[in-house]
């Protein structure tokens, strides 16, 4: 069982060490390390190359973040493919290791789990839980997804179905999933664990102007796949979104 991650890196010198250690320690012999790096000016890459376990490295110009990770997804040779942001870390040593687990106990087309939000990297306290327990299909239309950076998809299902939308500037994760999970009802497990440690952020939450044009994107994934919904529907999740900063 082989495990691909992706890492899209741009001018990522201060979190990326981190990164790519937390990749480094996994408990887990198969794993394919992928960083695709958009022609960074810093010294990203250079601290790339001191990590003998990534597998493949990419550094030219690109269309942007989901442009990088289809370039990914064409590299990657593993049974099941996920994302780790070059902010992010794996929550723990045994997270991939308790992945293949589940995949071999239960064949599903994707898993998926929770992520949570801390102030640093070595930090123990969480500012903020996201659980993807809750998630079903029917959730996309009021404007919830498993977390993404949880979510790990056999290569098939990528092979036959496509990749990330170019062309959406914040909500192609959101594209993907409905696409997936709703259109083509491929099948979803979820494990009770937390994948991976955020800091927070993120283009979604730069701005009221960023979360607007979120939301008009997710209408229109929604609308590409099926799914009716609208701005009223949306704005409620935002009350919901309280409870995640009250722990799990």
């Amino acid at each position: 069982m082989k495990i691909s991650i992706i890492t899209v890196t741009y001018n990522s010198a201060r979190t990326i060490a981190e990164t790519l250690q937390s990749v480094a320690d996994q408990d887990c012999a198969d794993i394919e390390h992928i960083v695709i790096d958009g022609a960074s000016e810093d010294n990203t890459l250079e601290i790339v190359k001191r990590f003998a376990h990534v597998s493949k490295v990419i550094s030219e110009p690109d269309r942007g973040m989901y442009d990088a990770l289809n370039k990914g997804l064409s590299l990657a040779s593993g049974d099941y493919i996920g994302v780790l942001n070059s902010d992010d870390t794996l929550a723990d040593d045994q997270v991939i290791q308790k992945l293949v687990t589940a995949i071999t106990q239960e064949q599903k087309d994707m898993y998926y789990g929770d992520v949570r939000f801390v102030t640093a990297h070595q930090s123990t306290k969480t500012i903020r839980y996201y659980s993807s327990k809750r998630f079903h299909p029917g959730r996309f239309e009021w404007g919830f997804m498993p977390a993404h950076p949880s979510c790990y998809i056999k290569k098939e299902i990528f092979d036959q179905f496509g990749g990330f939308q170019i062309d959406y500037t914040i909500a192609a994760d959101y594209e993907l999933l409905t696409r997936f999970l709703y259109k083509h009802k491929i099948t979803y497990h979820y494990i009770p664990m937390v994948f991976v440690n955020m800091l927070p952020g993120g283009v979604s939450n730069e701005s009221w102007r960023s979360r607007l044009l979120l939301n008009q994107e997710i209408i229109r994934a929604c609308a590409e796949n099926g799914i009716r919904t609208n701005l009223a529907k949306l704005s409620l999740k935002y009350s919901q979104k309280v409870f995640e900063y009250l722990g799990k």
